[in-house]
């Protein structure tokens, strides 16, 4: 357990210095725990070079499951001494809009039914995985190949979507001649350039528009709520935002849908499939979403 410990703090530090402060132990103290473990494993669990510490494919392998063993152990190790032992919480995050729009609902659907099981939300706007300890994660992405066990929630089906005000304006027009007289929104997405969205839908239907003007939210439904009281065109996911559509705050002026090539995934650590807390949360979730889809 210890050269465990000094394994995580090396690790997460990338510093036997820095290491050795987090667990005010000496810093030869470090490197003997480390050493015995790269010579139990036979393995290098750190690449040394020019002073700076790196971790090998196998040192990256192991921190993240020690990290969160050690948490979980010492978790539980207090809940026992402390005589609190509700059983551990699932962490698990949820991209904002999707969380604000769909998920909150049936979170708490889900408590209803499974009060023993608790569930810890974290929310941050990001495209893929976020950083940090989580159990479980919806993730807002294009299909990838990780190390996760990955289930598709649903993939996301675009429109141009508007205000009523907005949407009288396209009576008698194209879609191009009505994209063209109005201001497009767009969603920040990581990686990729502020127009990414517009330009995958445009392309296809061969229509070629200016699209550095328009204001750049973070979130699908920060535009959403702009669109319905400022103006401007959103390229709307119309499944997250059905409510909206069916109660008019939303028009959808031209019944032209895409798949824009992202979806909603459901992910969580291999080495969690025998956990039969997250099992049930993992086949309730799936089934909850096809349902809502068929709707």
């Amino acid at each position: 357990m210890n050269a465990l410990r000094a394994f995580e703090a090396v690790g997460k530090h990338l510093s036997f210095t820095g290491g050795a402060a987090a667990l005010s132990v000496s810093q030869s103290a470090m490197s003997r725990h480390v050493a015995g473990l790269e010579q139990l494993l036979g393995k290098q669990l750190f690449e040394r070079d020019s002073g700076r510490l790196s971790l090998t494919p196998a040192g990256e392998e192991l921190l993240g499951v020690v990290a969160k063993s050690l948490d979980r152990i010492e978790i539980t190790l207090n809940a026992i001494r402390d005589d609190t032992m509700p059983g551990r919480a699932l962490r698990l995050h949820v991209p904002p809009s999707l969380l604000q729009q769909t998920v909150l609902p049936m979170l708490a659907d889900f408590h209803r039914e499974y009060p023993d099981i608790r569930i810890d939300v974290s929310s941050s706007h990001v495209t893929g995985l976020p950083q940090g300890d989580i159990d479980m994660a919806i993730v807002y992405d294009r299909p990838n190949v990780d190390d996760m066990v990955t289930d598709l929630l649903w993939q996301i089906r675009v429109a141009p979507l508007c205000s009523p005000e907005i949407a009288r304006n396209a009576e008698g027009k194209t879609l191009a001649e009505f994209l063209a007289g109005e201001e497009l929104l767009h969603m920040r997405l990581d990686n990729q350039p502020r127009e990414y969205q517009w330009a995958a839908y445009l392309a296809p239907r061969g229509i070629s528009l200016p699209l550095s003007r328009g204001l750049t939210l973070d979130t699908a439904i920060a535009l959403a709520r702009y669109a319905m009281s400022s103006g401007g065109v959103v390229l709307g996911d119309i499944d997250m935002l059905a409510d909206e559509i069916s109660s008019g705050q939303l028009v959808m002026p031209f019944d032209d849908t895409s798949e824009d090539g992202y979806g909603y995934y459901f992910k969580f650590h291999a080495d969690d499939l025998a956990d039969a807390d997250i099992a049930l949360f993992r086949s309730w979730l799936i089934a909850r979403f096809a349902a809502m889809r068929q709707s």
